[in-house]
């Protein structure tokens, strides 16, 4: 199975920009068939309900695999995921179960993006398009990749794992992982060069 790396490419203070330039970057790939999604984490009882209010449509869920081996029956529903409507709005349960991930996966390109860019605040987050297709470069040893091609933008952190807040934002490409011979570092570095930018960082797994 191939393993994907991503470069940053990008990285500013202002969440407009950021998604501007990620825009910019699915663009250079096939987006016929691509799809984006969105998550952001909820700290506090007024974020998550700021959130459920916004966004009707998301899904929130707990990550905590403690509480899930104390009770695999999840009789929040939170593990699984509970619809924005569903949601408690009772703040004592709510602050039991901080923080929350709120989730809208798999949507049309352009139906998410701007809205949920308003809404993320100071919260880590998270949008990413997927079902891409990076295209075919002969000249430059580059191969057509549909199964690694992703874009990434991080709000308010640097890496995929998203739990070391910080005040600036990363637009991350993803490619497929070579066979060491630096080939997705140039795969990354010609994807960036198209839209005027290049790799300002190490890959992330």
């Amino acid at each position: 199975m191939s393993s994907p790396l991503a470069y940053p490419v990008f990285r500013t203070t202002d969440p407009v920009l950021a998604l501007r330039v990620a825009r910019q970057l699915v663009a250079v790939g096939d987006p016929q068939h691509a799809e984006v999604s969105a998550d952001v984490e909820l700290c506090t009882v007024p974020e998550v309900l700021r959130i459920r209010e916004a966004l009707p449509d998301a899904w929130f869920r707990k990550e905590d695999v403690e509480d899930w081996a104390r009770d695999p029956s999840d009789p929040t529903g939170l593990h699984a995921g509970v619809h924005a409507p569903e949601l408690s709005s009772d703040p004592d349960f709510l602050a039991s179960h901080l923080p929350l991930w709120a989730s809208m996966q798999y949507r049309a390109v352009g139906s998410i993006e701007d809205e949920f860019t308003a809404l993320v605040g100071a919260n880590i987050g998270e949008l990413w398009w997927s079902s891409l297709i990076w295209p075919d470069v002969p000249d430059r040893g580059i191969h057509r990749e549909a199964n690694n091609a992703r874009v990434s933008l991080l709000f308010n952190c640097r890496t995929q794992s998203l739990d070391e807040h910080c005040d600036d934002h990363t637009v991350l490409v993803h490619v497929l992982r070579g066979n060491r011979d630096g080939s997705e570092e140039r795969h990354a570095s010609w994807l960036a060069e198209q839209i005027g930018q290049s790799v300002i960082g190490p890959p992330q797994e």
